[in-house]
């Protein structure tokens, strides 16, 4: 593998990102055949050009309620706000973002929903962050047989959510 110089100055070039550095300065970064095997065996990496979830959108029946349980979380808003028919939540700028939608906007009605389960740094803090304001979580915060600390709860607008983190081997 190497990298040298390029003229490609703010276009994505063999999967890096051209850099502006000042003067314009971009790098173009080769790997052999031999190189992308070596590591994606090593780290088993799936390419399917997916990376991530970056917003759920859910429907909401009372969008002031809605907000004040995801500020309650940790999201602020990104867009919209309690008069709006969508709102936008999120954790940073990058996401992973809430997306809220008024019922009478929506495109359709849901007949199934599963569960979003959400990452967080301390499950317990977050349970009871959310009992002192108010909110009723479905159950405690319980280490799980699959191997995360975890609550349940229902948002105002009836989804379920679940939070949990890993647990430490």
């Amino acid at each position: 593998m190497r990298i040298e110089p390029s003229d490609d100055i703010g276009e994505t070039v063999a999967g890096v990102e051209a850099c502006d550095a000042g003067p314009k300065v971009a790098f173009r970064w080769h790997m052999t055949r031999d190189d992308l095997s070596t590591a994606l065996a090593a780290r088993q990496v799936v390419m399917t050009g997916v990376h991530r979830i970056d917003a759920i959108t859910l429907t909401t029946p009372d969008m002031a309620a809605s907000i004040a349980f995801y500020r309650a979380v940790g999201f602020t808003i990104s867009f919209g706000g309690d008069d709006s028919e969508f709102t936008t939540m999120s954790i940073e700028p990058n996401g992973p973002h809430v997306n809220l939608i008024s019922h009478h906007e929506a495109d359709r009605t849901l007949v199934s929903w599963g569960r979003a389960i959400f990452h967080v740094d301390d499950v317990d803090d977050l349970h009871q962050r959310l009992v002192a304001t108010g909110y009723q979580p479905d159950t405690e915060p319980a280490d799980a047989s699959w191997g995360e600390r975890y609550f349940a709860i229902h948002d105002p607008g009836g989804h379920d959510l679940s939070f949990a983190r890993p647990l430490d081997n």
